[in-house]
Formats: structure tokens, sequence, C-alpha cells
């Protein structure tokens, strides 16, 4: 059986090991100040710079958006893997679907059928909500966003740094052969060095067109950039007013499930006036002119200290089940046997 070998060019090889070998050489005399070196025109270097500025804040900006999108940097990185084998992301929930979860299984511990435990599973849904619209918002910010800038960045950005790359190379031959020429002492030496001196520079010239063609489209990327930045700004206004509609209802809803009586805090412990605590009693007597006067009374024994607290209130209503408003004396009585941070209106 038998293998053929890949052909070895020998000369090609000899030749590319010289001119790195030359090139290294000519960066070193470069640095050490013995050598003299070709210099770009004003108008390349603005482009030049131009283009390296451009490159490092597009990383920039890539990076930080990523990271204000997905904040747990080991989902990036296991998303960035998935892009490379060219595979789909897995699906994760976010942490306000995640809270929403518990949220609507603890309601559903307490009681659904209660204050708290309904309230929970409202805000619960309402937080699987926003966790929805953020997963659609990440989605579409990578669409219009990321993903273009990332393509910049691989494509164009690549072809100029690589192009930019060569032609540091060819400047570095051109600037050998020139040295080579002034140190050129025979007839045959000098017109070799000479020839090689008009192919180097008749391919630097070269070299430095096709690169500066290229760093000339930054201009025009940029306003393809700008059009994605709007594009970035309109899916933000659409999440967060989908935000705000979501957390709008939900507020309306959590408004209208409050009760109507008037409520303590007493303690760390909710009091309905309505029906009261044993620490609290409520009575109604008629006087003469038909009008109900109402008596709640604080007995301080069941809290642990002072004297019974008893207060009368007249309301305006004739009904005997309707009850004023508890007014500021009877909170006076109740900060006077409890500790004043555990008590708040509701």
């Amino acid at each position: 059986m038998n293998i053929k070998m890949p052909e070895f060019d020998v000369k090609k090889f000899v030749k590319g090991a010289g001119s790195t070998l030359s090139r290294v050489v000519q960066l070193t005399e470069e640095k050490l100040g013995t050598s003299e070196k070709t210099e770009m025109d004003a108008r390349f270097e603005h482009l030049s710079e131009r283009s390296d500025s451009a490159k490092l804040w597009t990383e920039k900006i890539v990076r930080d958006t990523e990271a204000a999108l997905i904040p747990n940097p080991a989902n990036r990185v296991e998303d960035f893997i998935f892009e490379k084998i060219e595979k789909q992301k897995p699906k994760r929930l976010s942490n306000l679907e995640y809270l929403g979860l518990d949220m609507i299984e603890g309601g559903g511990e307490f009681g659904q059928d209660g204050p708290y435990g309904s309230a929970l599973i409202k805000v619960g849904q309402a937080q699987q909500k926003l966790g929805s619209c953020e997963r659609d918002f990440i989605g579409s910010a990578g669409m219009c966003f990321i993903q273009p800038l990332k393509k910049f960045l691989e494509g164009e950005m690549k072809i100029i740094t690589k192009e930019k790359g060569i032609l540091e190379s060819k400047r570095l031959d051109l600037d050998a052969c020139k040295n080579r020429a002034r140190k050129a002492r025979s007839m045959i030496g000098q017109q070799t060095a000479e020839r090689d001196l008009r192919v180097a520079q008749s391919e630097f010239d070269r070299q430095a067109e096709i690169t500066k063609l290229l760093l000339e489209g930054i201009s025009t990327t940029q306003a393809t950039h700008l059009r994605h930045l709007h594009s970035l700004v309109e899916a933000q206004v659409r999440y967060y007013g989908q935000c705000n509609k979501i957390m709008s209802d939900l507020q309306r809803e959590l408004v209208s499930m409050r009760p109507r009586t008037p409520r303590l805090r007493v303690n760390s412990e909710d009091v309905d006036l309505a029906c009261g605590p044993p620490y609290l009693s409520k009575s109604q007597t008629q006087d003469s002119s038909q009008h109900y006067q109402q008596t709640i009374t604080l007995h301080p024994a069941s809290l642990g200290s002072g004297p019974a607290v008893t207060q009368h209130a007249s309301p305006s209503a004739p009904a005997p089940d309707s009850f004023s408003i508890v007014d500021d004396s009877i909170l006076a009585a109740l900060v006077a046997g409890s500790d004043p941070n555990d008590i708040s209106v509701l």
C-alpha cells in the first residue's frame, strides 16, 4: 500500500523563514533606535486610531449589555458555549418566575380564601408575567442589538485587524530592504537590493490602500449600529411599558381586596375593629335623638399592663351596623400599653 506524502516546498519554507527572521531583526533595530521606520500619513493614522477605538468600545458595550440582561456569569458562559457548538440555548426560569412559583404555592398553603393567601397568589401570578416579559425582552435585545454588534466584531473588525497585521509585515519588509540597499557595497548587491526595494515598496503601497479602504468603512458601520441602538431602546420601552401595566393592574386588584372596616396592627398582630380580638370590645347605645353611640373598649389586662380604656364616638350614620373610624385617642391608648414601633394603622 503506497501512501502519498504531501509535497513539501523547501524553497517556500526557506523564503518564509528568511522573511520572518528579517522582520524580527528590523523590529529589534527599530526598538533599539538603530534603524529608520516608515511612517504612515496622518489620515491613515487617524483612521487606524478610530478603528481601534471602535473595536475597544464595541467589545465593552457588548459585554456590559450581556451582563445587564443576564447578570449570572455562569449562565452567560453556558449560553456562549451553546452558541459556539451551534445548539439551542437551554430554557431556564428567571428569578422572578421562581419567586412567582413560590408565592403561588405559599398562598395555597396559607389558604387561597384568606386575605394573605389570595394576595400572595395574585402577586405570584404578576411576578410570573414579569418574568415572561423579561425573557422576551432579553431575546429581543439579543437579536436586535447584541448579535449585530458581535457580527461586526467577528466579521469586519477581524478582517481589518488581519489586514493591518499584513500591512505591518509589509512595512517591516520594506524597511529591511531600505537598510540592505543602504548597506550594499558591490554593484551586483546594490542592483539586487534596489530590485527587492521596488517590489517591497509596491506591495506595501498596495496593502496600505486596501487597509485604508477598510478603515474608511468604519463610519458606515456606525450608522448601522445607530439603527440597532434605536431598536434596543424601542424594545426597552415595550418591556417597561408591559411591566408598568402588570404592576398597575396588580395594585388595583390588591386595593380592591382590602377590608373596608377599620384595622390596626398591635404587636405585629392585625386587629379588625369590626369584630376585634379579646382585648377589644364594642357596644352601641341609642340616645333620645335616635343617634347611635359606639363604644370601643381596650382591656390592657389582656395586653399585660395598664387600666381599661374606653372610647366613645358618635357616628353620623344612624345604622346600628356601621361604625366610625377610630380616632387618635384610641391610638394613643394603644400606644400606652404597647411598643410604639409595633403599631401601625392599615
